[in-house]
């Protein structure tokens, strides 16, 4: 959930990380697989019958009676091509994997089904060990109605080894069209850690395809409050009208007690491999203003999460890159690794840190959280702000000391003379670390190019650096 930007002043930060998780041993690039040892393996068909033996030639008819079949002792659930106008629950489950049949296409589709009141969802699981759901082509669950927030597929509860691969979750979402209302929601994958007594832990949301989602306020894919050890890899996130992956921290995902807590914070994730095109937030009701459409939409966002790996991914064409930032003023984004990203054609800004707000009268007198101890290094960033609006490649706003911008190639391209490098914000950059990058422009050389630090803008790569100290060992490489 992000809050309406108005500016660049007003811009809110990303936060993006990396961290390795040697709990998860698939190897690179590969789909992830169930580890359990299934001791069952029963079928579903559309032309099945629940009374039905649940065989390969006498299946059932609902993935759900299914999942009951196995319950006792773990098992499989083998789903033949085909529609299903279905919902789905594990709770409690434990070693049960649901996964299409070789070379066959199940469809769960949400299009005759209600959207009650509250979250709810396709796929719901819920304090369940070792399940996986795999395969599965999950679409059409939507609403109008502003008070229903329709899932695809909803990790809640306290869960351990939960397996969300190789699905594709697509148009579906809340619909509402009420300008300016943060209150619509909805999600394409979500897991929410609420359970103060047990995290959800060893999750991982794997080589699946999320696109053409109506999502309000909310997040294609999130991981948000008691989230310990996980990994988003490998996954298609794309022409979504907001966030692509965010990794929160401080919502109120777990009771009031525990709210300002480590617990209630993503942390020790992988966010990696993936692709995350076209996140766009114009045409969202609820970032329309009296200015109009905002570019609020973030790629990769890491609001509030801690011990957070992002590498290696690809981010093109959306309004923001990938933002390190904690939207509440109690929070923090911190120990984040930004490393080896490519970020292409935002909108706004390639990579941004900080809160976007100090409580001045340009944001509405919000107060945003703080930003320390993160590392972005190794990222490729390339023709960002292709609004051209003089905002820069990379951007440090309020709130943010104490992290490390070091070895980055950022070409900033497109007409006239844009802003390149960093911008800090009145109060920001304390013990910053900005050195070993290469910077490039299409239309200006070294000494026509702009910095910013401090809210003061410096002409001249030789000037910005006797001003400030920063980039001593950087180059200024001439055209991109």
């Amino acid at each position: 959930m992000k809050p309406q930007v108005l500016a660049v002043a007003a811009l809110a930060a990303l936060v993006p990380s990396t961290l390795a998780v040697s709990a998860f041993a698939d190897a690179p690039g590969a789909p992830a697989t169930s580890k359990h040892s299934a001791t069952a393996t029963v079928y579903v068909a559309p032309g099945g019958s629940d009374s039905a033996a649940g065989s390969s030639t006498a299946p059932f008819a609902t993935i759900q009676h299914g999942v009951s079949a196995v319950s006792g002792g773990g098992g499989t659930v083998v789903v033949r091509g085909g529609t299903y106008a279905q919902r789905v629950s594990l709770h409690n489950a434990k070693n049960v994997t649901i996964t299409a049949a070789a070379g066959e296409h199940p469809v769960l589709d949400g299009s005759k089904l209600t959207v009650p009141s509250g979250r709810s969802a396709l796929v719901d699981i819920a304090d369940s060990t070792t399940v996986a759901v795999q395969g599965l082509e999950i679409t059409g669950y939507r609403t109008k109605d502003i008070a229903g927030m329709p899932i695809g597929i909803y990790v809640h509860g306290g869960d351990t080894g939960v397996t969300i691969s190789g699905d594709h979750v697509h148009d579906m979402g809340n619909d509402n069209g009420t300008l300016g209302s943060m209150a619509m929601n909805a999600h394409g994958i979500a897991a929410y850690g609420d359970s103060p007594t047990r995290s959800i832990s060893g999750l991982v949301i794997d080589h699946n395809e999320v696109d053409h989602l109506h999502l309000g306020a909310s997040e294609s894919v999130v991981v948000n409050g008691n989230v310990d050890g996980w990994r988003i890899t490998g996954n298609q996130v794309h022409d979504n009208n907001n966030i692509g992956i965010d990794a929160i921290g401080f919502e109120q995902t777990l009771p009031p007690a525990y709210r300002y807590t480590d617990l209630n914070r993503a942390r020790n994730g992988v966010i990696s491999g993936n692709t995350v095109q076209n996140i766009i937030s114009a045409g969202n009701p609820a970032y329309w203003s009296s200015t109009g459409w905002c570019n609020c939409a973030d790629g990769l966002y890491v609001d509030g999460g801690t011990h957070i790996d992002i590498a290696g991914n690809t981010v093109q064409a959306d309004d923001i890159g990938i933002e390190v930032a904690a939207e509440n003023a109690k929070g923090a984004a911190d120990h984040v690794t930004v490393e080896g990203n490519t970020v292409s054609d935002s909108r706004y800004v390639g990579i941004t840190t900080g809160g976007y707000c100090d409580g001045g009268q340009d944001c509405g007198g919000v107060q945003t959280g703080t930003s320390f101890a993160n590392t972005f290094t190794g990222n490729v960033l390339r023709n960002n702000n292709t609004d051209h609006d003089g905002s820069p490649e990379f951007l440090i706003q309020y709130h943010e000391s104490g992290n490390r911008i070091t070895g980055n190639t950022i070409c900033a391209a497109g007409p006239g003379t844009l802003l390149i490098g960093t911008v800090a914000r009145s109060g920001s950059g304390s013990g910053d670390v900005v050195d070993g990058n290469r910077y490039s422009a299409a239309a200006a050389d070294a000494g026509t190019a702009r910095w910013g630090w401090h809210s003061v803008t410096y002409t001249g790569f030789g000037a910005y650096r006797a001003a400030t100290g920063l980039d001593a060992n950087s180059v200024f490489a001439g055209s991109c």
